[in-house]
Parts: C-alpha cells; structure tokens; sequence
C-alpha cells in the first residue's frame, strides 16, 4: 500500500476514533462484541443528526408552499412491495469466498478493482470493466459474472484469493410476522426504503391538502436492508434513515423538474460548506426499470467518492403500480387549460421527480468534511496539536459553552445563570472540569463554535471572553450580546 493510502486509511480511521471518543457514534451493543453494521448514535451525534435533519427539513418543507410532509409507518402492508418490486426483484449478486467464508457484493467487488485501475491511470481499462458488469447484471448473467471475476483477478481482500463460490441472488428485505399465532400470522417486511409510503398517501395527501400539480411530498425515517457487505463505518447499514422528497408532475413536463431538482440539490449541499471540488454528479448509465432518468450526487470520501444523494426521474411507473395492485385509482385532475388543445389536461397519472438523501451517508459526509488534526506553532519554537471539527454553527451540536474560569469566587454561579439563559434557546455545554485551556481543546472537538469564559472581570462590567473555534481568536462582549451573536451564526435562509 502506497504512503498516500495509508495516509488515506488513517485519517478516516482517526474520524471513526473520534466519533467514538466524543460520544457521536458508538457501535451497537458494545458490551457483547457489537453487531455488524449497526450503530448507535451518541449523545453529540444525536444532536448533529436531529440538526442535519431538521436542516433538510426546513430546506425542503417549510421553504415551498407546495411541499407538505408525512410520517408513514414502518410496517406497510405486504402487497405494497409486491407492487413496487422489492418482493420479487429486490436482490443483489453475491459470491462467497470459500475460505474466507466471507459474502460480497459482485458489483462491489468489480466497483472496488475498477477504482483500483482508474488511481492507476488507466481510466479506460476501468470504464470497460464497468459496462462489462454492467451488460452481465442486465441480462442476469451470474456465469458471466464469475468468468469476469477470474479473468480480471479479483480476489477476496480476506483470503488473498479468488476461490469464489458460484454467484447467486441474495434478497435484501428483512421479513417478519404480525399476528399472535405464528400459524395464523401473515409475513410483513421492515421497509427497505421510505418512498412508497408517499406514494401509497399520494391520494390522501393530495385531496386533503388541497395539492395541485406540481407538488411535493417529504418523509424522513429509518429503512432496513439486510445488506451482506456493510462497511465503511456508518456508509453502509442495515438500519439506516433517509429523507426523501416525491414531486408529482404533470407527464412531459418531468424532465424540466429533474434538472430543476439536480441543481437545487447540489446547491443545498454546498450550502453546508462543503467545498465544490469535493461533489460531483454521476449520471447513471444504467437506468433502474421504473427511471428515464438518474443522477447521483457523491462526495469524496476519504475512501473516495461515493453516493450520498440521488435525483430520479421515476415516470409514473410507482403510482401506476400500486393502481393496478390495489384497483384504486391513482389519477389527478388537472383542470388547467393545455395551450396546445385549448382544454382541461383532465385527469391523469402524474410523473414523479424522486430526491433521497441518506441521513446516516450525510452525517459521515458531515464529520469527513468538517474533522482537521492541527499542528499548532507555540511561541517557546515547540508545537501543540488539537482535533477540531468545523461545523457550520446551524449543525453543530452544541452552540455554545459556558466555562467559569475557577470553580470559586460566585463565577459558576454566574456561568450557571448565562448558560439556563441561553438553554432556552440553544443547546448549551457547561463544564467547570480542567483548566480552561483543555476545556476549549474539548470544545473544539466537539465542533462547538462559541465559548463562553466567565471571570472575575465579568462580576464587575458584565463581559466575558468570546473564543472561537476555528480561527481561536478571543472578543470581549457584554452578556447581552451574546443571544444576538449565537442568533446571526445560526441563520440558514
């Protein structure tokens, strides 16, 4: 491995450290060795996930006037995914190594060979070896797929072998019982994905909330995937939340709302700060088989770039589904004049444009962004370091800390009175533990913007010490200030 994958390696493995060090994620169920490719958020993650999503909510819902949001439940019933696919088609190739024992993802493992060449400047090899893949999963072709798997060396990064079992279909949905009597009980499936839960409110939203075309409808919530090749810390799970938003649109007019879409969302995302060379769209070449369009938006990652959101045009074939399946009709009628025929549009099956952002591939985004490791320059010629995060205040989990430079002298107790004065209004840190200088160190990692030093001056004039997290410079303002300081932070829109 090369000094500048290494490099590579540990720092993403100092971001995973970090996150556990700091209380943003835990692996699930620790205590009896974890569970493979499940976490738990901890007490700083839940607060920058709850702000991530929040974000994206006010973003999507409360800025348009015709975007409204829904909360379906998990549980659906079964025919909805017979409908929409997932029962019969919801499967990926995998392929076992036989000493290993380990399963994998076939278009991972092709994926994985095909970043391999394009870092070695053979851009061309990898672009071939991808539509090979490609043509091999259209046509179900799986002795194909392991003839490319032998003739291209791939091998099990376990078992530094290519001993593959034969490939073969792996359903991805995780499938339950409802009912009191196993006998009597009908199988249900954890959804894998949050989109027909609109799709099957589509009727409801839109008669109740009196909708005309165009208009959206937003869910955010927890799906399953019983994902064999889970990896890349929170990248890949088997319970994961997503935030999708459907906008349903007149036929013909889809693909003006798909491009629409495509920009608004990238725009949304540099909007976190994220630096424009680190996105890039990724048109897919393969459609799926409801699509006649699609665009991944990724970030670089520091294992490269990856999907975070995707845009789909996904036709009508959705509610034209669930119409067929359920033999309630899925139509709208538009009583808006076409200029072309001079009448009504009259009733039909409206095109959806599909955004889907995973909340979990966000948050990684988030913390890969925002984590630096600096090596700081002290005055004696010897240097310091400390890890800060650099989130946007809107994001971060704490707005502030409130630290008493002594735990004496009445400071706490003024300290205490700042902070239950800006708790009403923001999530607050205080902390009288350690010097002052580790309490910023641990603020800093955090990713908290503003901290707040009480001392013996702020008895007598009512300032304190205003340290910022990233340029670690210091202000002097009055206690009254400090609402209106956090407030212009924090503004979004």
């Amino acid at each position: 491995m090369s000094n500048t994958n290494t490099s590579v390696e540990n720092h993403f493995q100092n971001i995973i450290s970090h996150a556990k060090e700091y209380g943003f994620v835990f692996p699930s169920s620790e205590i009896y060795d974890g569970l493979a490719a499940v976490y738990d958020y901890g007490q700083a993650g839940v607060e920058l996930r709850r702000n991530l999503r929040d974000y994206w909510w006010k973003s999507m819902v409360q800025m348009h006037d015709n975007i409204v949001g829904i909360d379906a439940a998990i549980f659906m019933h079964p025919t909805t995914w017979k409908a929409s696919g997932h029962v019969d088609s919801f499967s990926d190739p995998m392929v076992d190594n036989k000493d290993s024992k380990k399963r994998y993802r076939v278009d991972v493992l092709i994926e994985d060979k095909a970043a391999k060449l394009e870092a070695e400047g053979k851009v061309d090899d990898a672009k071939n070896l991808i539509a090979k893949m490609d043509a091999l999963l259209t046509a179900s072709d799986f002795k194909g797929l392991n003839e490319l798997l032998t003739s291209e060396k791939i091998i099990c990064p376990i078992a530094g072998n290519g001993n593959w079992t034969d490939v073969r279909q792996f359903n991805l949905m995780f499938s339950t019982q409802m009912g009191s009597v196993a006998d009597d009980s009908d199988t249900i499936y954890l959804r894998p994905e949050t989109a027909q839960g609109i799709f099957v409110n589509f009727l409801n939203v839109q008669k109740t909330g009196r909708m005309r075309i165009p208009f959206g409808i937003a869910q955010t919530g927890k799906a399953f995937r019983n994902e064999i090749v889970a990896r890349q810390f929170i990248f890949r799970m088997r319970e994961f939340e997503q935030m999708e938003m459907q906008f349903f649109v007149r036929p013909g007019s889809e693909m003006e709302w798909y491009n629409l879409w495509k920009q608004k969302r990238m725009a949304w995302h540099k909007s976190l700060g994220i630096p424009e060379n680190k996105l890039r769209f990724h048109d897919h070449t393969k459609l799926a088989h409801y699509a006649n369009a699609a665009v991944d938006i990724e970030f670089e990652f520091p294992f490269g770039f990856k999907e975070v959101e995707g845009i789909h045009s996904r036709t009508d074939f959705d509610l034209k589904q669930h119409e067929a399946f359920s033999k309630k009709k899925m139509q709208y009628f538009d009583n808006d004049v076409n200029p072309e025929t001079g009448k009504p549009y009259g009733n039909y099956v409206p095109y959806v444009v599909e955004t889907s952002v995973g909340l979990d591939r966000l948050f990684l985004l988030t913390l890969s962004n925002a984590f630096e490791e600096q090596i700081l320059p002290k005055e004696d010629g010897t240097t310091d370091s400390r890890s800060v995060l650099h989130l946007p205040a809107i994001l971060a989990p704490y707005k502030a800390a409130i630290l008493p430079l002594m735990k004496k002298d009445g400071l706490p107790e003024t300290a205490k009175e700042i902070a239950d004065s800006l708790r009403k209004h923001f999530n607050i840190f205080y902390e009288e533990k350690d010097t002052i200088g580790k309490r910023y160190r641990r603020m800093d990692a955090l990713g908290t913007p503003f901290c707040i030093c009480v001392d013996h001056q702020t008895l007598q004039d009512q300032t304190v010490t205003v340290r910022h997290r990233d340029a670690m410079t210091q202000d002097r303002i009055h206690i009254s200030e400090i609402k209106p300081m956090i407030d212009k932070a924090v503004e979004i829109f």
